[in-house]
């Protein structure tokens, strides 16, 4: 618990130093860095590093595309990367497994698209972007926070035993119900900061505030759930250790595939800071 605890700590540490720096290039480092890694380890549990000809472009592209998701160019960037796979499979034809080439480019572009689309949030909006960005990853964590922390206390019945043993339909409940509240309470603060400190005048819509908390919690905990079962199908507990006690990039930042997109569709739809 210890151990946790302070790995804990130091990843809070290191995401307020980025978000910062969030109109500088940290962002997108820090972005790029922490995609190739949950790229590398979803390909390295599916034992893709033996096919240097899609395993080092992937890595090449994660790392890349944040630097580029906000501009006209990231089809671009994309559109390369999957010429560059298909080349490599054309060379090495007579040896490639088809399986794993398409395995290589559904988790590429999936994970690459979706951690980029917090650069595209944190751009669209210059005055709420980077509340959008913080909600966008708070939405995936507070969510299991909240899960965890009900089920704990109240849990009783299993959401999904085979899949993840210590999943509640209570804590999954409590924590939808706590993200909703927990994001009007955010929303309160930063209306409250940016009318103080910022002498800029932002209303909250609390009711779809709270409809998107409780979304977020609700696809977040279907990307926790479908990463869950791909360590399942592979055999391993952990993507990685890159945080002891918490696992790799793919362990922290799974739900993140799924709300980031999310939190980019509904903000743009819906007005929730005017």
């Amino acid at each position: 618990m210890a151990v946790r605890i302070v790995s804990a700590a130091v990843g809070i540490v290191i995401a307020a130093v980025v978000l910062f720096f969030h109109n500088t290039i940290v962002l997108n480092i820090a972005l790029g860095l922490i995609t190739t890694g949950m790229v590398y380890e979803v390909l390295k549990a599916g034992k893709c590093e033996n096919m240097p000809i899609a395993f080092i472009p992937s890595l090449l592209y994660a790392f890349l595309l944040p630097f580029w998701a906000a501009t006209k160019f990231s089809f671009l960037i994309t559109f390369l990367y999957v010429i560059c796979i298909f080349g490599g499979m054309l060379l090495k034809h007579k040896t490639v497994s088809l399986e794993k080439i398409f395995f290589i480019l559904a988790v590429s572009v999936l994970i690459t698209n979706a951690m980029s689309t917090l650069i595209i949030i944190h751009k669209s909006d210059p005055t709420n972007g980077l509340i959008y960005l913080i909600m966008g990853l708070c939405g995936a964590w507070l969510a299991d926070s909240g899960a965890y922390f009900v089920g704990t206390f109240m849990g009783k019945n299993k959401l999904c035993p085979e899949i993840s043993p210590k999943k509640t339909i209570e804590g999954l409940i409590g924590g939808i119900l706590i993200t909703g509240f927990l994001f009007i309470l955010i929303s309160f603060i930063y209306t409250k900061i940016m009318e103080g400190y910022y002498d800029t005048k932002v209303r909250a819509n609390y009711f779809s505030v709270f409809i998107l908390g409780m979304l977020m919690a609700v696809i977040g905990t279907l990307g926790d759930l479908s990463a869950s079962v791909v360590k399942r199908k592979f055999g391993i507990k952990d993507y990685g250790n890159i945080m002891p006690g918490h696992g790799g990039f793919m362990d922290r930042f799974d739900s993140v595939v799924f709300t980031a997109p999310f939190m980019f569709v509904f903000t743009t739809v819906i007005d929730i800071f005017y």
